[in-house]
């Protein structure tokens, strides 16, 4: 997340560069090739609720994460807090103020990112009805499935995800 903080800005002005491109690639290598993983409980929430996104609205990767992360990060602050402190630490670089401002905080930094390089946040950015989080509902627990590292957020959870985006 550092490199693509560092270097999205720098793909955004100098789409020619070839160095800045290829570091945006390896951070996106290494994002998915499962070495990050290793070891460690995976959440694939977002990715996963992205997806219907993009099968039904059209949105790429990046805007389908951008609009669905900070709402699983709020939705699951408590149980993800350790991390979050430590993402808002190393990351942000947020450490003063008690745990719940710093949560706070680093997730509206995300978000700030991800406006910063014009990537869109909620729902209205796409002209995505309110409608979707039913929709998008529906289609999760037709198929049965269950996110988080803890395989136990279901279509409750994913319409609670959905409503704080829309």
């Amino acid at each position: 997340m550092l490199t693509l903080i560092e270097e999205g800005p720098k793909a955004l002005a100098e789409p020619r560069n070839y160095a800045v491109r290829a570091n945006v690639m390896w951070c996106a290598t290494q994002a998915l090739n499962g070495l990050i993983s290793c070891g460690v409980p995976q959440d694939w929430t977002t990715h996963m609720i992205g997806h219907e996104f993009t099968a039904l609205y059209g949105l790429d990767h990046a805007q389908s994460l951008a609009l669905v992360l900070p709402g699983t990060l709020q939705h699951e602050r408590r149980r993800k807090q350790a991390k979050l402190l430590q993402y808002a630490d190393r990351v942000w670089a947020i450490r003063d103020g008690d745990e719940e401002t710093r949560v706070t905080q680093a997730i509206e930094k995300s978000e700030q990112f991800f406006r910063s390089l014009g990537v869109g946040t909620r729902f209205s950015d796409y002209n995505i009805p309110h409608e979707a989080i039913e929709i998008v509902t529906a289609r999760v627990a037709k198929r049965g499935m269950k996110y988080g590292e803890h395989g136990d957020l279901g279509e409750k959870e994913v319409r609670e995800i959905l409503a704080l985006r829309g």
